[in-house]
């Protein structure tokens, strides 16, 4: 079972990969993700926009449907940076846990970090949810309110939440994916420096500077 769950996750990895190299594309996405979820119904409130350290967006997160669940996104991440936001480094979310899962969905997820001394180690290559920092749901029947989790996740699916056992859950650096953005392969830490933002990721920090003041 372990093995028919790693050719699932290989599958869908290799899909992702093919079909998700048009940076402006997703740029867009997570655009719109960013403006449905900031402003529908039980989406993210202002207080906590407004104290958010580090700000995530996939959209299209992939559910998988084997015996051993699997899921893979791509997409962006911006944090704080002289008063506005910093110029967005490329991720991927993967997540993995036993049990029977919900296939063929989609949902579109934004997470919130407010621990600032996180900082280095969310931007770093590998981020594990569980055992880097604890994380909860900030939406949706299963979330669970954790007064200690400084990260939060928020999903959307066809409009209602959607979500997926967090522990497992790994933000990875997408490295293709800033070799697109940048023309090479540079770490996030250090895009989030350069206070360089790139014309095709500028939509993304226009919209963040809106949503996420202080």
């Amino acid at each position: 079972m372990r093995a028919w769950g790693f050719v699932v996750f290989a599958l869908m990895g290799a899909g992702a990969m093919a079909s998700g190299n048009d940076v402006a594309t997703r740029v867009t996405r997570a655009v719109a993700v960013l403006d449905s979820m900031t402003t529908g119904k039980g989406g993210i409130k202002a207080e906590q926009l407004a104290s958010v350290d580090c700000v995530a967006v996939i959209p299209g997160f992939k559910k998988g449907a084997a015996v051993v669940g699997v899921g893979y996104g791509r997409g962006f991440i911006s944090c704080r940076k002289d008063g506005g936001w910093s110029a967005p480094g490329a991720v991927t979310l993967e997540s993995g846990s036993l049990g029977v899962q919900i296939g063929g969905e989609e949902i579109d997820i934004v997470i919130l970090s407010f621990d600032p001394s996180r900082r280095p180690k969310l931007l770093s290559d590998r981020f594990a949810v569980g055992t880097d920092a604890s994380a909860a749901w900030g939406n949706g029947k299963t979330a669970h309110e954790d007064e200690n989790a400084k990260i939060l996740f928020f999903g959307h699916t066809k409009g209602i939440f959607g979500g997926f056992g967090l522990d497992g859950a790994t933000l990875l650096r997408d490295e293709s994916g800033t070799k697109a953005l940048y023309g090479k392969s540079v770490a996030n830490s250090e895009i989030m420096e350069s206070g360089v933002t790139p014309a095709a990721a500028q939509p993304l920090i226009t919209k963040l500077s809106v949503v996420a003041k202080h």
